[in-house]
C-alpha cells in the first residue's frame, strides 16, 4: 500500500474554495479510481486555512493514475489560491489498525 500524506494552506480568504476542491477531489478520486483505497480530509482546528490529506493507494501505478488526473484538476483549480508548495510525504504503509 502507498500513501500521500499533504499539508496544504490556502492564502487568506480563500480557505472554502480550497475545502470544496478537496472535497471534490475525494469525491472524483471515489468515484473513477478503483486503486484509491482512501481519501481522508482534515482540516486544522487552530488554522482553518490549513488542510491535511491522507491518501492510500493499491500500488504505485494507482497513485500515479490520481496524481495524473483528480491531483492535477485540483491544482489546476485551485493551486493559484495557496499559499507556497504543499508538503508531500509519500510512503509505504507498514501498519494499520
Amino acid at each position: 500500500m502507498i500513501t500521500i500524506t499533504a499539508i496544504i494552506k490556502a492564502k487568506p480568504g480563500h480557505e472554502e474554495e480550497v475545502h470544496q476542491a478537496l472535497l471534490i477531489s475525494g469525491i472524483e478520486g471515489s468515484a473513477l479510481e478503483p486503486g484509491t483505497i482512501g481519501y481522508h480530509v482534515g482540516r486544522a482546528v487552530e488554522d482553518p486555512a490549513v488542510f491535511t490529506t491522507y491518501e492510500r493507494f493499491a500500488s504505485r501505478e494507482a497513485m500515479d493514475q490520481h496524481n495524473a488526473t483528480t491531483g492535477k484538476r485540483f491544482f489546476d483549480a485551485v493551486g493559484h489560491l495557496l499559499d507556497g508548495a504543499p508538503v508531500f510525504a509519500v510512503c509505504e504503509e507498514i501498519w494499520v489498525k
